[in-house]
C-alpha cells in the first residue's frame, strides 16, 4: 500500500467527503463535525474520525505514519470499554479530489477509525441536561469503571509514569500557561490561590504519591473520563468511548485520576449528588480507599485544564466573540469550582444502630448526597470484601459459613474502625453503615472520633417488626444487594439487639419525611469541630 506525502490539502479532502455518494454504504448527507484535533464525518450508520496534521506538543500527528498509529491505537484502547462502537481503521485512497473509502489499491491519503454512530443527544452531557441521567445509571458507570481499572495491567515500576514529579508537572504547567491568557484581577487572584494550594497539597502528598505508584495504581486508564465521552445507547448502558491515545503520560495515570475527571465534570454541572453517587459506589466495587485522599488533589487538577482550555479558547483572535464570552465565563467557573475544592465541608464520623430492614443504607444513602465528600464504608460489604467476594457475590460460597462466625465479625469491625480512620485523617465526613447490635462496637468508633477532633454522630434506624420482615424477605427476593441477611437472621437480631442508652445520645431516624431534620441536626453538629459528648441529643 503506497502512501502520498502527509502535506495534502486536508480540508479539500474533507470538502470532498461530505458527499455523500463517496461512501460505499446508504447515506442520505453527511454532517461534518470537528474537535481542535479530528474532523468527524457522520454519514448513514457509521461516524469517520480523521486525524488532524497537527503537532501541538503533547500530540504529534503530523506524519502519515503516526496518524495511522494512532488510528489504531485508538482501536485497541476504546476496544476495552467500547468494542461495540469501534469497528477498524479504513484508508482514503484515490485523490483528493475523488477519494474512496476502504481502497487499498492505490495511493492512501490518510486513515480514519470507523465507528458505529449515535445520536448526538444520546451523549450523557446531553441526557443529564436533558433530565434523563437516572441513578441506576450512575450506579452501573462507576461499577463498569470499577471493573475496568482492575482489570488493566499496572504500570512497569521502572517506568516513569505516576512518579511524584511526573504528576507535579502537569499541574503546575496548568498556572505558567493560564495565568497570561487572564486579565480580571479576580481570576488571577483565584489563580493564585488554587495554585499555592496545589504546592502545599503536593508537599503533603508527596509520600502518598509514591506509595500509590509502588502499590500499582498507575495503570493504562482512559484518561478523558468526562460525560462528553460517555453515551446512553438503547438497550439504557453507559458505554464510555473516546480514551486517549495520543499521549501515554494522559493515560497511564492513577486510577483515582481517572475517576476524579467524571466526579469533577459532575459537580462543574451542578450534579453534586451524583458526583457522590458515582464516588461511593466505585469505592465500594473497587475497595481504593486509600485513594480517596488524593481524590480533591486531582479533582481540582482536572478543573484547572478546563481552565486553561476555555481561557485558551477566551483568546483566540479567530474565534467569534460571543463564543469568546462563553469561554471566559466557563474559565471563571471551573476556576471557581477548583477554589471552592480546596475548601472541602468539615469532616465528622456517623454509624447506625439498626437491625436488617430498619433503613440504615437508604438512609445513609440519602445522606451521602447532601454532603459532599461523604464516604460511606458498609458492614455487608466489608465483610465479604476480607473473604474475597465482590458485593454481589453470594456468601454462601464460603466454606463453613465463615463470613458471620464471632470472629469474623470482630474482623469487620476492626476493618470498619481502620478505614474510618484512614478517610477521617483524608479530610473526609465518614457514614459507617453497620447493625452496631452491641454498645462494645460502638464505643471505639465514638473514641475514634474524639481522638481525630470530629463531631461524632450515632444514627439510630428503627421501625415496626412487622414493616422489617416486610423488607428484609423482599430485599431477600430482589438479590441486588450486599446484604444477606434473611427473616431467620432478622429475628435473632431482634432478640440479642443492645439499644443505645440515653447517655449514648442517639439520633433517631424512622421514616423519609425526617430527612431535612437529620440535614439540619447533622450540619449543626459538624460546624463545630471540637468533639463534644452529648453534643446531639435525642429525638
Amino acid at each position: 500500500m503506497q502512501e502520498v506525502h502527509p502535506t495534502y490539502d486536508q480540508t479539500a479532502l474533507i470538502a470532498a467527503l461530505l458527499q455523500p455518494g463517496r461512501y460505499p454504504h446508504p447515506a442520505a448527507a453527511v454532517e461534518h463535525l470537528q474537535t481542535h484535533i479530528s474532523h468527524i464525518l457522520l454519514a448513514g450508520d457509521y461516524a469517520y474520525k480523521v486525524k488532524k496534521p497537527l503537532n501541538l506538543g503533547f500530540l504529534d500527528f503530523t506524519s502519515l505514519a503516526r496518524r495511522k498509529y494512532y488510528c489504531e491505537e485508538e482501536l485497541r484502547l476504546n476496544g476495552r470499554l467500547a468494542p461495540e462502537l469501534y469497528l477498524d481503521c479504513v484508508p482514503i485512497s484515490g485523490s483528493v479530489a475523488e477519494p474512496r473509502w476502504g481502497d487499498s489499491s492505490g495511493p492512501v491519503l490518510d486513515y480514519a477509525v470507523r465507528m458505529r454512530r449515535f445520536p448526538q443527544t444520546a451523549l450523557l452531557d446531553q441526557v443529564l441536561l436533558a433530565g434523563r441521567l437516572e441513578p441506576h445509571h450512575l450506579d452501573a458507570l462507576a461499577r463498569r469503571l470499577a471493573e475496568f481499572h482492575r482489570a488493566i495491567p499496572a504500570a512497569d515500576p521502572a517506568a516513569p509514569f505516576g512518579t511524584p514529579e511526573r504528576v507535579q508537572q502537569p499541574m503546575l504547567d496548568n498556572f505558567t500557561q493560564t495565568r497570561p491568557l487572564l486579565t480580571d484581577p479576580a481570576d488571577l487572584s483565584t489563580l493564585a490561590a488554587v495554585e499555592q494550594w496545589t504546592l502545599a497539597a503536593f508537599a503533603r502528598l508527596c509520600p502518598r504519591l509514591a506509595e500509590r505508584k509502588a502499590g500499582g495504581w498507575i495503570r493504562e486508564g482512559h484518561g478523558d473520563l468526562h460525560l462528553g465521552n460517555m453515551v446512553l445507547t438503547t438497550g439504557d448502558q453507559v458505554v464510555i468511548f473516546d480514551c486517549i491515545e495520543f499521549n501515554e503520560d494522559f493515560r497511564w495515570i492513577d486510577v483515582i485520576n481517572d475517576l476524579a475527571f467524571l466526579t469533577m465534570d459532575l459537580y462543574s454541572r451542578q450534579a453534586g449528588p451524583f458526583a457522590q453517587r458515582v464516588l461511593n459506589t466505585y469505592l465500594e466495587y473497587s475497595g481504593d480507599f486509600a485513594g480517596a485522599a488524593l481524590l480533591d488533589y486531582y479533582q481540582i487538577y482536572r478543573a484547572m485544564v478546563r481552565a486553561k482550555i476555555n481561557a485558551i479558547e477566551a483568546s483566540e483572535d479567530d474565534v467569534p466573540e460571543a463564543t469568546r464570552a462563553v469561554a471566559r465565563e466557563q474559565c471563571r467557573a471551573y476556576l471557581q469550582l477548583a477554589l471552592n475544592l480546596t475548601r472541602p465541608p468539615a469532616p465528622f464520623l456517623l454509624i447506625t444502630h439498626g437491625v436488617s430492614g430498619s433503613g440504615k443504607s437508604r438512609r445513609t444513602s440519602q445522606l451521602l448526597e447532601i454532603f459532599p465528600g461523604a464516604i460511606r464504608i458498609r458492614a455487608d460489604v466489608e465483610r465479604k470484601r476480607l473473604f474475597g467476594l465482590g458485593p454481589l457475590e453470594d456468601s454462601s460460597s464460603v466454606f463453613g459459613q465463615g463470613l458471620y462466625t464471632p470472629d469474623a465479625s470482630a474482623r469487620t469491625y476492626q476493618r470498619l474502625l481502620e478505614l474510618a480512620d484512614r478517610l477521617l485523617v483524608a479530610g473526609h465526613p465518614v457514614l459507617v453503615d453497620a447493625t452496631f447490635q452491641k454498645r462494645v462496637h460502638r464505643q471505639p468508633f465514638r473514641e475514634l472520633a474524639a481522638r481525630r477532633g470530629v463531631p461524632f454522630i450515632l444514627l439510630d434506624c428503627v421501625a415496626e417488626p412487622a414493616v422489617l420482615r416486610e423488607r428484609v424477605a423482599a430485599r431477600r427476593l430482589r438479590g441486588d444487594d450486599a446484604a444477606e441477611a434473611d427473616v431467620a437472621v432478622l429475628e435473632r437480631q431482634l432478640q440479642y439487639d443492645e439499644p443505645p442508652a440515653a447517655d449514648e445520645n442517639p439520633l433517631k431516624t424512622n421514616g423519609d419525611d425526617d430527612l431535612e431534620r437529620l440535614r439540619a441536626a447533622i450540619s449543626a453538629g459538624s460546624r463545630d469541630r471540637t468533639p463534644v459528648k452529648g453534643r446531639l441529643t435525642a429525638i
